[in-house]
């Protein structure tokens, strides 16, 4: 009993003793690893306050619109970035924000640039549908009024003329013209321009300075579509059918076309109080 009692005093003096170099083994460890964290920490903090890493001038920034890379001078007329500062302390998604605050531009992603140090900005610039005219009163005391040209994508989103070309000098503007307040079509406007594109009749412009009858210029002639509506997309299907008119008749001879109520179309002729209820063909 008394060997077996000394053998066992003797394992569990050897395990205590192995046990607390184990521990000894993990303190090292944790002490190296901290320090290994600390070091690898400063390393990346000092690379990053180096000069290298800094943003000194506009030419440091890539923006590109698709696969157009837009010229320095139009990049800084876009971007507001005050030079020089650190790479680190820029925000691309407030970059991103600001740029999207821009009546040309849809859309932003601005990521940072390691080597060579900088910025690579792309974007998504706003495609033009129409071209608007805005009547605004120039002086109260004569009345005079002051058009404002500018510009619709397929959203409604407006844009003012001058900063699309600034863009875009050498891009053909749209055909499609729009006359009134922006408040005058804007609730309708993704329907209307739906309707519009889609139809076989030419539309040529869009007036709607009257709240209460919306006007179109066509091929055929001038229509009038009463007070905007759910009922739009009939009415241009109804004025698709009318197309054999052009045929039938000088569009000199007609004064306009009512689709007010699309379900009774009519044309109003030149001559005096003279009407003509065009039958529209069944197999349009």
């Amino acid at each position: 009993m008394a060997g077996i009692i000394s053998v066992s005093r003797t394992n569990l003096a050897q395990r205590r003793k192995k046990l607390r170099r184990q521990r000894q083994m993990r303190i090292i460890q944790a002490i190296w690893r901290t320090f290994a964290i600390i070091g690898f920490a400063g390393g990346l903090l000092w690379m990053a306050v180096q000069p290298v890493w800094v943003l000194k001038t506009p030419k440091q920034v890539v923006m590109k619109s698709g696969n157009q890379l837009l010229s320095d001078e139009t990049t800084q007329s876009l971007l507001v970035l005050a030079y020089p500062q650190s790479l680190w302390r820029i925000e691309p998604g407030a970059i991103a924000n600001s740029l999207k605050k821009q009546p040309t531009i849809a859309e932003a992603i601005v990521r940072r640039r390691l080597f060579p140090p900088g910025l690579n900005i792309e974007i998504q610039e706003r495609v033009p549908v129409a071209v608007t005219q805005t009547p605004s009163v120039q002086n109260q005391g004569t009345g005079n009024k002051k058009i404002t040209i500018g510009l619709l994508d397929a959203s409604g989103a407006w844009m003012p003329l001058e900063k699309y070309t600034s863009l875009n000098p050498t891009k053909k503007l749209p055909n499609l013209r729009v006359i009134g307040l922006p408040k005058q079509y804007c609730l309708y406007w993704t329907q209307l321009h739906q309707a519009v594109i889609q139809s076989p009749v030419k539309v040529m412009e869009i007036d709607c300075q009257n709240p209460a009858n919306l006007i179109l210029k066509t091929e055929l002639g001038n229509v009038h579509l009463g007070v905007p509506g759910p009922q739009l997309s009939e009415q241009i299907k109804v004025l698709a059918q009318m197309r054999p008119l052009a045929a039938k008749l000088n569009s000199g001879q007609i004064e306009y076309i009512d689709l007010k109520n699309p379900e009774i179309p009519l044309v109003q002729m030149n001559q005096k109080d003279q009407k003509l209820t065009p039958k529209i063909p069944k197999n349009i």
